[in-house]
């Protein structure tokens, strides 16, 4: 629901805001390119305009929902209003209020409220936010068939905000993923295996701002095309998030050592395997220029991912190794993978063979791993690293 002639989305940015002013100029710059690259991206008709705190896409009605869709998907935007614009002064506010009323009076809801909001001087209206929100909530009743106020909780909030010169009335808010803009912070790889978890762990490192360098290893007879296929649907997915990035996938041939370990280790094979993963992510990392290695683990999750065993395969790398599902659950996980759109591409059924071992080493240490390793594994994961193919999604 927005009002009648809405043509303006108005953004409000996450985390920004709490930055020195220097820094929260940079960060608004850069955003207002993401959402510029994103418009651009969906062919959607609209210009984007940067103001200090707030960022407006101008459209004609016919295109303002797609640009707030456009808005509300891009990493640093806490939410997205269409909104209509009208001049500052309390009539003209008024009046709006009442035709957007007007025009959704059988879809309002039990009840309403009206919100507003009035920034500037002092003395830059002669009204408060009070006056605003009592005579506009007046007109808003009179238009309703069978109005009821709940300044709680209403199921229809009216809202305004006011500025010095024009005045924006909207009646949603579209939420954003938050965070900060992406590139405001350095490059990492982000570990790719085509399951629920590694897709989502990438999403919540482009939502702190941080590009992505998607890296994934192909297994041979342990993976197999359909398992491929579902890592490069996910990234494909999260490209969509960063249409102004460079999202090609580093493919990492690594079946050989699969074969290899499937063959020589038993119980710590999926450590020793993570050892090497690490080993080779580093070997990209430096070529590109990241500062760490991302992956979708959480602690107890799978047995190569109890508290002891991820230290242990940690000490493949002097790069940090960057964990942003670690303490969450399955089910959330699950569900923020649904909400970003990478659930269904991690769940197509791949066929391919199981590495694990049938009974898996949960509580490692050093030498236990150490020992396991094939002589040379890590200069294996190097020159497979160096033998990558770049995927073009």
């Amino acid at each position: 629901m927005r009002p009648p002639g809405a043509d303006t989305v108005l953004v409000r940015h996450a985390d920004v805001g709490v930055k020195s002013g220097k820094v929260q100029a940079e960060m608004e710059r850069r955003l207002r390119d993401n959402i510029e690259a994103i418009v651009r991206d969906r062919a959607v008709d609209a210009e984007v305009e940067r103001r200090w705190s707030r960022i407006l896409l101008h459209a004609d009605e016919e295109s303002v929902d797609a640009a707030t869709d456009a808005a509300a998907d891009t990493f640093g935007v806490q939410s997205a209003s269409p909104a209509l614009v009208v001049s500052a002064e309390k009539e003209a506010i008024v009046d709006a209020l009442a035709r957007t009323a007007r025009e959704h009076r059988n879809s309002v809801g039990d009840t309403f409220a009206v919100r507003a909001r009035r920034a500037g001087t002092a003395d830059a209206h002669p009204f408060t936010s009070e006056d605003l929100e009592r005579e506009g909530g007046a007109a808003v009743f009179e238009e309703l068939p069978d109005p009821d106020v709940d300044l709680t909780d209403p199921d229809t909030t009216f809202s305004v905000e006011c500025r010095e010169k024009e005045a924006f009335v909207y009646t949603e808010q579209r939420d954003g993923p938050g965070g900060l803009p992406l590139g405001s912070q350095a490059k990492v790889v982000a570990l790719v295996s085509g399951g629920i978890d590694s897709p989502v762990a990438a999403w919540e490192v482009m939502k702190r701002g941080a590009p992505i360098v998607p890296v994934y290893l192909e297994l041979g007879d342990y993976g197999g095309p359909d398992h491929e296929a579902r890592a490069m649907e996910t990234v494909r997915r999260l490209a969509e998030f960063a249409p102004n990035y460079d999202m090609r996938v580093r493919k990492i041939p690594a079946g050989d050592t699969m074969e290899t370990l499937a063959e020589e280790v038993g119980p710590a094979r999926m450590l020793v395997y993570r050892r090497f993963m690490y080993r080779a992510a580093e070997h990209i990392a430096r070529e590109a220029d990241a500062t760490g290695i991302v992956t979708g683990e959480a602690i107890g999750q799978k047995s190569s991912q109890t508290a002891r065993n991820l230290g242990v395969t940690s000490t493949a790398t002097e790069m940090p190794i960057l964990r942003p599902l670690l303490t969450m659950d399955k089910s959330a996980i699950t569900e923020r993978a649904r909400r970003i759109g990478t659930f269904r591409d991690s769940t197509i059924p791949a066929g391919c063979n199981r590495i694990a071992p049938d009974y898996p080493e949960t509580n490692a240490t050093a030498e236990i791993v150490d020992s396991a390793e094939p002589a040379g594994l890590y200069e294996r994961a190097e020159e497979a690293a160096e033998n990558a193919t770049i995927v073009d999604i």
